[in-house]
């Protein structure tokens, strides 16, 4: 499994556009080959930050979005409202089970 973590912050009048941009993307992103989860978070901390957790099958997988045109039209919605870099973490992971 790879797992991408990905933290931006924006000005506080920007987040919800953010978050909506974001959020129009998640039915395509999750039908993409090789996605198994896709999840926005505005922080509780404070008002600027978001958070997107990614699940794929595969680093394979990942780099198929990230040539997407979902991949696409968020980066240039978004981007322009960054207040700063964004911080991209990402890992290799082993599912040792689901507990329902």
């Amino acid at each position: 499994m790879f797992i991408a973590i990905l933290d931006f912050d924006t000005a506080a009048a920007d987040r919800a556009a953010a978050l909506a941009q974001l959020d129009s993307e998640r039915d395509e992103v999750r039908a993409m080959p090789g996605n198994v989860a896709y999840r926005v978070y505005a922080s509780r901390e404070n008002e600027t930050r978001v958070t997107v957790v990614h699940e794929w099958d595969d680093e394979e997988s990942f780099a198929g979005y990230q040539k997407s045109d979902s991949f696409v039209r968020s980066g240039k919605a978004i981007r322009p409202m960054l207040t700063g870099s964004p911080v991209s973490r990402r890992f290799h992971a082993e599912l040792l089970e689901t507990v329902a």
